[in-house]
């Protein structure tokens, strides 16, 4: 079974995914289908009591107030093994630093940027695994589904 809950970040509301026990998937809302009702997105005040969202929560709650979150949730994020393996990846990329998408791609044995740039595109857990981290060859910001103006303010946030 899926729960979901919402958190109100300073870039935008945030659905949180859990099978119950793990985190599945964290996305801000914006990045949605244009379809999306606001009547279809959990309301925030959820009175879910799973220990997996408070965790969560916390984790959030630390990351937006600048601080480097060390406790990171359980994970369990759906996708290929490639994907995965690129996620795995991401979390070598420390608060504060980038890295390039050849750069992952050396790290996963992988000769295509392309690829690992699409596995990072399909990342269902924003922020926790650190997607918005991963720049273009010199150093610009491109590539971030939810927005290059937000990918801008997590890494000043970072800083």
């Amino acid at each position: 079974m899926l729960h979901t809950t919402t958190y109100s970040s300073p870039l935008g509301l945030i659905i949180i995914e859990s099978d119950g026990e793990v985190l599945t998937g964290l996305r801000f809302v914006d990045s949605l289908e244009s379809s999306l009702k606001a009547h279809d997105v959990p309301s925030a005040d959820n009175p879910d009591t799973l220990p997996i969202f408070a965790k969560v929560r916390q984790w959030l709650d630390d990351y937006f107030a600048g601080k480097r979150p060390c406790n990171v949730p359980r994970l369990n994020p759906p996708g290929t093994d490639f994907q995965r393996r690129v996620w795995q990846c991401l979390f070598t990329i420390f608060y504060g630093q980038t890295k390039t998408y050849g750069q992952i791609a050396k790290m996963v044995g992988c000769k295509s940027s392309r690829a690992v740039g699409q596995a990072i595109g399909r990342n269902p857990i924003a922020l926790i695994i650190p997607c918005h981290r991963v720049v273009g060859a010199n150093g610009s910001l491109v590539g971030y589904a939810y927005g290059l103006d937000r990918k801008k303010q997590l890494l000043e946030l970072e800083k």
